[in-house]
């Protein structure tokens, strides 16, 4: 089976706001792919840079032992996600930040459950930044790809060739 090259680079629904994902993270992506029906679902966080209203996607924390994995569920827990965040903001003096989450389905064109929505918003509304949270739902041939605000709907992002 061969898998879709993911696109690097995409653009929310107004334009007004692009993502740029660096190739380590595309391969973090790539590898989680659930291609087959026993592969359990994989996520962690989304680090990177932002600038302006754009951002740049430099990192995707990769599952620990502790997470929850299941063929249809992914509980990211804190341990060891949380401690690579922490020494990268550091590391970077700051400019190195969470932007969100990421998850993989078995869909080859992945779409948010009720679950994801209910997630994305209490995270978004936990922000201390009160920055959109950045959600990304690896298919087996697509993104689905979502900034979700404190409040209100997201904007929902298209790859740009």
């Amino acid at each position: 089976m061969s898998l879709m090259q993911f696109m690097s680079s995409w653009a929310a629904d107004d334009n007004r706001t692009l993502l740029h994902f660096s190739k380590s993270t595309l391969e973090t992506f790539r590898q989680h792919v659930q291609v087959s029906d026993s592969d359990c679902e994989a996520g962690g966080l989304l680090l990177g840079s932002v600038h302006g209203t754009h951002m740049l996607i430099e990192q995707a924390t990769v599952p620990t032992a502790w997470d929850k994995r299941f063929r249809y569920l992914f509980e990211r827990m804190p341990f060891g996600h949380d401690a690579i965040a922490r020494a990268r903001w550091t590391a970077s003096q700051g400019t190195i930040r969470y932007l969100g989450e990421w998850h993989t389905h078995p869909e080859d064109n992945p779409n948010p459950s009720g679950l994801d929505r209910s997630e994305w918003n209490r995270l978004s509304a936990k922000r201390r930044d009160k920055r959109p949270t950045l959600a990304v739902i690896v298919g087996r041939n697509a993104l689905y790809i979502e900034l979700v605000p404190g409040s209100g709907q997201g904007s929902v992002f298209s790859p740009v060739e």
